[in-house]
């Protein structure tokens, strides 16, 4: 038996990065800062999330730089070789499958409107 579960509280770093496939499938990236508590500081871990379908579509929708989520999701390592140097490299990913928006209800109405308002 194994397990691979994480769950996470915490404000997103960057507006998500939304891909669209011809496949029809949705991806989206964020980034999440988690505070950890030191003697000497509050520094935040920063953590890689990557989310899929109708999971991606919400938070592409309702999910702005700052916003408080809560997410649970599995652990991933993507890796890749250096183009420069050709040296494997790989970092951690966490895969969601379940994002809860946490805040005030203001916060999500003041993301709707503030992404409404961009009429490219």
């Amino acid at each position: 038996m194994s397990i691979n579960v994480v769950t996470l509280i915490g404000r997103v770093g960057n507006d998500p990065d939304m891909k669209y496939f011809e496949s029809g499938s949705v991806k989206c990236r964020l980034t999440l800062a988690v505070n950890r508590k030191t003697r000497n500081s509050d520094e935040p871990d920063w953590f890689e999330l990557e989310l899929w379908g109708k999971t991606a579509e919400i938070a592409g929708t309702y999910v702005r730089k700052g916003k408080q989520i809560g997410v649970k999701g599995s652990l991933k390592f993507d890796s890749w070789s250096d183009r420069n140097t050709g040296v494997k490299r790989s970092k951690p990913v966490i895969v969601v499958d379940q994002l809860e928006l946490l805040g005030s209800i203001k916060d999500t109405q003041n993301a709707i409107l503030d992404s409404s308002s961009n009429n490219f």
